[in-house]
């Protein structure tokens, strides 16, 4: 089947099963599954891996500590030395148990509401169901497709992230079934990395009355350092750095022994995360007596535009055009899981739901949008790979 024609066949495929779609996004949004509760994602991680097992998929689920874990899914037959393609999704949301009773899961207007179904779990439904589309169709994609599903992305995936990150090295290529951006569905080719610092200054106490000259004030150096930390800003470079939270001292009359700030820096490439955190930890106090020490560091890597990241938006793009759909791209200031894999294999993340309202009360999903996405999802899994960097040499 020529391409062409291959793509008009996955769509009326996947538009005709459009209900089925909209129903089992349904199902996954009404078992709540918020990050803090771990023991609310076993529902949901029992009805993807359902779905995945009918799809041929050998389901392992990956259990977490103070979290529900992870779902790994893969073929239970494929052509021994392939590469592989991931599709990446988490099945936490960031809503409590219980809202469902203030905000029901409902088809209105041409769109499905409720929680979680913007972020993430249309998305879901949307990769199983361009999977199915394939299998239907008898088209085998020339990588052997893959999943991980987290339930901790929300909260900054901190017991998968290593999972991520292993996986990542040993595919060619990931696709991240995270939300769309804006009415158009543009996806999400570039996304800032994240750091967190927590500086802490040291004084001297002394009463600030009686005896102010044997102080070291800690709270007078920290407003220094605050000053420092916001001259690092260059929005220019896409680099921001935020104190955000101050605290110091124990009374007014006591010249203050310890003050501590807390610090967001956002950055738009690696390079300048290396930047700042170099500044950051050469800072010198300028208040006799006190030192500074400086926590933390880079928790998220920016998603850059690499070339690898280039070439499948680029495929996605041929894709597109072959569906008939328009596609464009943006800048995202959030961060995902696609960050992680994008330091080591191609990544091209935004390919989930069109919609709105992500964390917010009038999250939705358009549902006439849903099969083109599944479209696309389907045609991305049946691209050409790219030859393979040398590094890369024995993957999968």
């Amino acid at each position: 089947m020529d391409p062409e024609a291959r793509a008009r066949t996955v769509l009326a495929y996947l538009r005709a099963a459009t209900d089925e779609m909209v129903a089992l996004t349904a199902d996954l949004a009404r078992l709540e599954s918020p990050s803090d509760v771990a023991a609310t994602q076993a529902p949901v991680q029992d009805r993807l891996r359902a779905e995945l097992e009918a799809l041929g998929f050998r389901v392992r689920h990956i259990s977490g500590c103070r979290t529900g874990g992870a779902l790994w899914a893969v073929p239970r037959h494929h052509p021994r030395r392939r590469g592989a393609q991931l599709l990446l999704g988490h099945s936490d949301t960031v809503w409590p148990v219980g809202t469902l009773e203030t905000m029901p899961v409902e088809l209105r207007d041409g769109t499905l509401r409720g929680p979680g179904t913007f972020d993430m779990k249309a998305g879901l439904a949307q990769g199983i169901f361009a999977l199915r589309a394939l299998r239907h169709l008898g088209l085998e994609p020339p990588l052997t497709p893959v999943w991980f599903i987290n339930s901790d992305e929300e909260i900054g995936s901190p017991e998968t992230r290593t999972w991520v990150a292993r996986i990542a090295r040993r595919v060619r290529r990931a696709f991240v079934l995270e939300p769309s951006l804006g009415p158009e569905g543009r996806l999400k080719t570039a996304r800032k990395g994240v750091a967190r610092y927590h500086v802490i200054v040291h004084g001297k106490a002394a009463h600030a009355g009686l005896d102010p000259t044997s102080g070291a004030s800690a709270t007078e150096e920290l407003a220094h350092v605050v000053q420092e930390l916001h001259a690092l800003t260059d929005l220019e470079r896409g680099l921001t750095v935020n104190v955000g939270v101050v605290e110091g001292g124990t009374r007014p009359n006591v010249i203050a022994a310890r003050a501590e700030a807390w610090v967001d820096v956002r950055v738009e490439r690696l390079a300048d995360a290396e930047w700042v955190d170099a500044r950051i930890r050469a800072i010198r106090p300028s208040v006799a007596g006190t030192r500074i020490e400086v926590e933390g560091g880079l928790e998220v890597p920016p998603l850059e535009r690499t070339p690898r990241n280039r070439a499948l938006w680029n495929a996605a793009r041929t894709a597109a055009e072959r569906l008939g759909i328009a596609l464009d791209e943006e800048r995202s200031g959030g961060g995902s899981d696609g960050n992680t894999t994008s330091l080591y294999t191609a990544t091209l993340d935004g390919l989930g739901a069109v919609g709105d309202g992500a964390h917010a009360t009038h999250e939705h999903v358009v549902v006439a949008r849903m099969p083109e996405r599944a479209a696309l999802v389907a045609e991305l899994l049946m691209a050409p790979p790219e030859p393979p960097e040398p590094e890369e040499a024995g993957r999968g």
